[in-house]
């Protein structure tokens, strides 16, 4: 007979452990409720006390939760372990005060992976500036034609609790992770990870572009068969060099051009492995053509062949991986084709939120108009401009912060007609696709990569790709 204490899947008892939960939301509450299920004491701090926080406590206090509104600052008595939603940054005063009292800080994924079972499934994990989801939903899907039970879970949506604890029986997970999960989560091993690429994105958060690196590179620790990294960003390869690994994990590159052994890549429009191969000196495995990858943008291709380094990793066939990348459906605004008007292709990338996403979806069309601009986060636009100025016939800018585009044209492509759209109304955006096609001829490209957020503007990059569509819609009538 056991001892009658309630454990994780690793053996740390919870029962009567007094556990303060950072942050309500989408990752918070699962946490409490969990924790709660497994005998803790928990108390939730958060921040804010709007409406929503309040529902939120009072559904939580009915369980015997404690939560404490509008106070995220202070310690609560008692605390032993904290558990924090990915958003809350490393310096906020309840973290000092924790190391100072020598108190764990987890986040919900690295509860998630305490909580393991000891026959649970392993996971494949990806992370990098940009792609993260596709290429976790070509990988389940790939898993799947492979005829393996698995799931896109993590940063993606669905939470990485759910999926451990749920009823579901997995044989592996296909695993999106942040830079603020891997932060938080230092006991994570993955069987397989891949770092996509890297770029400066949520420096206000990580403090440098060293800690944000450093975070990103968490995934490769401990990894017992792949790294997979970016062939074209040394920065993801420099990871692999540094990560701690179990011995026999392999470094396995994903590339553009033709691959060299331990790497998958293209020859004369074939994705190829030449890693997970008998003699890879001399042999590669042909395993889908460019057409089977949708939308066949460069950077997609790329996502393509990560996906399919980590599913080859866990011994997936080569067929597998044909079927998986073409049973698999882009999610809305990543580079979505919206229609043909008078033989201009208007294409909707509202995803591309920064200026990495944003030069990607640029080098994939040879004569564009561009629309652009929004909240630019910090960043600055000489380099993305500098890159992609031989695709522009035209810009239309718009947002908050176009100026600093409108003056990084100025420097890098003077000749390039551009429209300053100094408004913010709800017709802002048929307005912008309205000049947008009077600057474009047929054979070009109505490109929207604003490059920067959304939320001067729009609740959300959705809503702004969906005003974008409903624009090309009513040109197209």
């Amino acid at each position: 007979m056991g001892s009658g204490k309630v454990t994780d899947g690793q053996g740390l008892s919870f029962e009567g452990k007094h556990v303060t939960v950072a942050g309500l939301g989408v990752s918070g509450i699962p946490a409490a409720r969990v924790l709660h299920g497994l005998g803790a004491l928990v108390t939730v701090v958060n921040d804010g006390a709007d409406e929503r926080s309040r529902v939120q406590a009072a559904d939580l206090e009915a369980l015997g939760i404690t939560v404490r509104l509008g106070d995220g600052a202070s310690l609560p008595d008692g605390t032993e372990l904290i558990v924090t939603t990915p958003g809350w940054q490393p310096d906020k005063p309840l973290f000092t005060a924790a190391r100072a009292a020598g108190v764990e800080i987890w986040g919900d994924v690295e509860l998630a992976w305490r909580l393991r079972g000891p026959e649970a499934a392993p996971w494949l994990a990806v992370t990098g500036t940009n792609g993260k989801t596709t290429t976790v939903q070509m990988l389940a899907s790939i898993l799947k034609a492979g005829g393996l039970r698995t799931a896109a879970v993590g940063n993606i949506g669905v939470s990485v609790l759910d999926a451990v604890l749920g009823d579901e029986q997995y044989d592996v997970l296909a695993v999106e992770l942040s830079s603020y999960q891997l932060h938080w989560a230092p006991s994570l091993r993955a069987h397989s990870a891949a770092v996509l690429n890297l770029a400066p994105d949520h420096l206000d958060w990580h403090g440098s572009m060293e800690a944000y690196a450093a975070d990103k590179g968490r995934i490769y620790e401990g990894n017992r068969v792949a790294c997979v990294y970016n062939v074209a960003d040394k920065a993801t390869e420099e990871l692999v060099r540094e990560a701690d690994v179990e011995e026999g994990c392999r470094a396995i590159g994903f590339t553009l051009g033709s691959p060299a052994p331990s790497q998958l890549g293209l020859v004369d429009g074939i994705l190829v492995d030449r890693a997970f191969v008998e003699d890879r000196q001399k042999n590669a495995q042909e395993l889908a053509e460019v057409s089977d990858v949708n939308p066949p943008a460069p950077h997609n291709i790329a996502n393509a062949l990560a996906a399919a380094a980590l599913a080859r990793a866990f011994g997936v066939p080569a067929k597998a991986v044909r079927d998986g990348l073409r049973a698999f459906t882009p999610d809305a605004h990543r580079i979505a084709h919206v229609a043909d008007v008078d033989g201009v292709a208007y294409v909707d990338d509202s995803k591309a939120t920064n200026t990495h996403a944003a030069e990607a979806s640029l080098a994939a069309y040879e004569s564009i108009v561009w629309i652009a601009g929004g909240l630019a986060k910090g960043a600055t636009f000489d380099e993305l401009v500098a890159k992609s100025a031989e695709h522009l016939r035209g810009v239309v800018l718009i947002g908050a912060d176009r100026a600093l585009i409108r003056e990084a044209l100025a420097r890098h492509a003077p000749e390039v007609p551009v429209v300053d759209l100094d408004r913010t109304d709800t017709g802002a955006m048929l307005a912008a696709v309205q000049e947008a096609q009077r600057l474009a001829a047929a054979g070009d490209t109505v490109l929207l990569a604003p490059a920067c957020a959304s939320m001067d503007m729009f609740a959300n990059y959705n809503k702004r790709g969906d005003a974008f569509a409903q624009a090309v819609r009513e040109l197209g009538a």
